[in-house]
């Protein structure tokens, strides 16, 4: 017998299966942990994802002034639960996670902020191979906070809805903002710029697409699908028109100055400038009138003034035809608190909410026209054509839709005054 073992141990035959044998349990071990480890990782980026979009599905809910829910149900949630729903109907996992949200967050660098929100999911699921050794299934989480940043400088906001564009440049138009430009436009041509335009403004954003062009100028930043920017005049408010009565007749050889003693007067017809036509400062009220200057000879001056379009009896509301001539007009800067009674601090042009919508407003002053605060026209399709050229001073353009288009020059700069570019606001993951 121990001959037949000393000779067995000297045979080599059938050692690569005995190694074999001896190495499978490490070969089986290597290739379950293996996969193990695969799967938690994708558990994990779900997780992870789940997590991100909850987060945003929060914030976007905070801009439209929705309550934040803790997602605790997220098997049943409905609309009414904006985060557990996200998680809901975006979850691919094999099971439905568990599910936590915090507005604002109780850890991390944005408790104080009202608009965070911080969502964290976890699960539980035992893997295939380590499994089988594991007394439970380890737990998988995933956190992630997001909230409302700013998105920018804004001179130029289109408050247009539809699946239409709502800043268009064309032509051979330049345009040179030093702010930017937003649409609430949901088309995915939200914002296009074509022909032999030339935009300088940045960022370009929309609630809708923008498609690439070598007509934004150098160093643009496009934000497609960004949040709708609010109306930032909303609040304020008509004035209330009395003693109203016809706008002084001129002719083009005429030069006239027009009073305004109360601060406030009211003409119930057109303002047609054919001549030289300065305006004393304050406001002036076109009561179911329109404003014009087609005249190239024309020339109209009016420091700190403000022109409010509307109709005290609802009829329709006028428009504004500024297509010749030359322009020194600034709106008032006195330090009132805009929405106030009768405060229009940075308001150079208001329509009325009432107008029609889609109105067509010129404005294209000649090469030495100066312009200085706000358009807001917000029914209004606002069009700058022809070879304008002139220079605006901290301008602000609140329409419906807004053109660039023909030879039109605009040069926007901001000195001097205290107002300027409203300022935007986006939904991003921060944590």
């Amino acid at each position: 017998m121990f001959a037949f073992l000393k000779k067995l141990w000297g045979n080599r035959r059938g050692n690569a299966l005995l190694i074999a044998g001896a190495a499978l349990p490490l070969l089986m071990g290597s290739a379950g942990l293996a996969s193990d480890t695969i799967q938690w990782v994708l558990w994990k980026r779900q997780l992870q994802r789940l997590a991100d979009s909850g987060a945003e599905a929060g914030a976007y809910a905070k801009v439209a002034g929705a309550a934040i829910d803790n997602c605790s149900s997220v098997a049943t949630a409905t609309y009414s639960s904006p985060v557990a729903y996200d998680v809901k109907k975006n979850n691919h996992l094999p099971q439905t996670p568990t599910c936590a949200a915090t507005n604002p967050p109780s850890t991390g660098s944005y408790t104080s902020d009202s608009n965070a929100v911080r969502v964290t999911v976890s699960m539980q699921r035992a893997l295939s191979f380590t499994g089988l050794f594991m007394s439970s299934p380890p737990t998988i989480t995933a956190t992630a906070t997001a909230t409302i940043v700013p998105a920018g400088k804004y001179c130029v906001i289109s408050k247009e809805t539809g699946n239409v564009t709502g800043i268009d440049a064309t032509g051979s138009t330049t345009v040179n903002l030093g702010c930017g430009m937003i649409t609430n436009s949901t088309s995915m041509s939200a914002a296009v710029a074509t022909g032999s335009s030339s935009v300088t403004a940045s960022p370009i954003a929309a609630v809708g697409g923008i498609p690439s062009s070598t007509h934004w100028g150098s160093g643009t930043v496009l934000q497609p699908f960004t949040i709708a920017q609010p109306d930032p005049f909303g609040n304020v408010q008509l004035p209330t028109p009395s003693g109203c009565g016809a706008f002084p007749a001129n002719s083009p050889s005429s030069t006239i100055t027009v009073s305004n003693p109360s601060g406030v007067r009211c003409f119930n017809g057109d303002i047609n400038i054919k001549g030289n036509v300065t305006l004393a400062s304050g406001t002036y009220i076109l009561d179911g009138g329109s404003m014009s200057m087609t005249n190239t000879g024309a020339s109209l001056t009016c420091l700190q003034c403000t022109f409010v379009l509307m109709n005290s009896s609802g009829g329709a509301v006028g428009t504004v035809d500024l297509e010749g001539g030359t322009m020194n007009i600034t709106a008032p800067s006195t330090g009132c608190t805009v929405g106030a009674a009768g405060c229009y601090d940075g308001l150079l042009f208001y329509q009325s909410r009432s107008a029609a919508l889609d109105n067509t407003v010129k404005i294209n002053g000649n090469s030495g026209s100066t312009i200085s605060g706000a358009l807001y026209f917000p029914n209004g399709d606002l069009r700058f054509n022809g070879d304008s050229g002139m220079t605006a001073n901290c301008m602000q353009i609140v329409v419906k839709d807004v053109i660039f288009t023909g030879n039109s020059a605009v040069s926007n700069t901001c000195t001097g005054v205290d107002y300027g570019a409203f300022t935007g606001k986006k939904v991003r993951l921060v944590e």
